[in-house]
């Protein structure tokens, strides 16, 4: 039951909405690189009481993003359920990581339809205009070793999640939260670290400067080497203000 309250002079009246009812996208639109690894969970709800049965919603897709080549929908396609004594239901969308460097986007529109069982009274979209029958994903390109990644020093430690590496280019890269313990240091907090990919599977970390270090020993340097099958990446950082220039080497798994 949904209670509206309008203000009336110095009092309040209480007006219950009885309807219609409906289903509607909870959400309209989504922005999305294609390294997204996650199942993006496309929501729909019911405006009005929980169904006394399964709510079985028909949709289409349309747009310029391509199924099978930039994403696929898990489940049945077309279909999407609320059950019974509930108020949501979800299309799941698995994006393809087809990165090749070239940067644009394209658009996933999904449409609410009908529903299947008409003896159930719900409209589709909220209102006249009705609100939140389509909804919007938009993907994306990414470069090829833009994403999201977990690190690990050496076999056997536990992997550090989160680790993201961008890039407006597709040249210069920056690795983002990584914060993955070294032997050479006690500590090493250094947020950003950014790199260039040479063209050949190898990277360059160009000498810059961070402020976990002292200003006078701030200084790191290093290189990489991507692994083209998997996307995976070992990087070796030195300290090059060190007098012996002490490194260690950590390795980047593609979630």
């Amino acid at each position: 039951m949904i209670v509206v309250l309008l203000p009336m002079a110095c009092e309040t009246e209480r007006i219950i909405f009885q309807g219609p009812y409906f289903v509607r996208f909870t959400d309209t639109s989504l922005t999305e690189k294609e390294s997204h690894s996650s199942v993006i969970k496309v929501e729909v709800h019911t405006g009005g009481p929980a169904p006394k049965s399964d709510v079985t919603i028909n949709y289409i897709t349309s747009g310029t993003a391509r199924e099978g080549i930039d994403y696929v929908i898990n489940g049945t396609r077309g279909k999407v359920k609320i059950r019974s004594g509930e108020y949501f239901g979800n299309i799941e969308i698995q994006l393809i990581n087809n990165s090749n460097n070239i940067l644009r986007s394209q658009d996933l529109k999904l449409t609410l339809q009908n529903i299947t069982d008409d003896n159930i009274d719900l409209d589709i979209g909220q209102g006249v205009s009705q609100i939140g029958r389509t909804y919007t994903l938009t993907i994306q390109d990414d470069c090829i070793l833009g994403g999201d990644y977990y690190g690990i020093q050496k076999t056997g430690d536990v992997p550090v999640d989160d680790i993201t590496i961008s890039s407006l280019d597709c040249e210069e890269y920056v690795l983002s939260n990584w914060n993955i313990y070294n032997d050479s240091l006690s500590i090493l907090d250094i947020p950003t670290l950014s790199f260039t990919d040479n063209g050949d599977n190898t990277l360059t970390i160009p000498p810059q400067e961070t402020t976990a270090l002292n200003p006078d020993s701030a200084t790191i340097d290093g290189f990489g080497v991507v692994n083209p099958a998997t996307r995976g990446i070992t990087f070796t950082v030195r300290f090059a203000d060190y007098v012996k220039k002490p490194q260690f080497t950590f390795q980047l798994v593609a979630n």
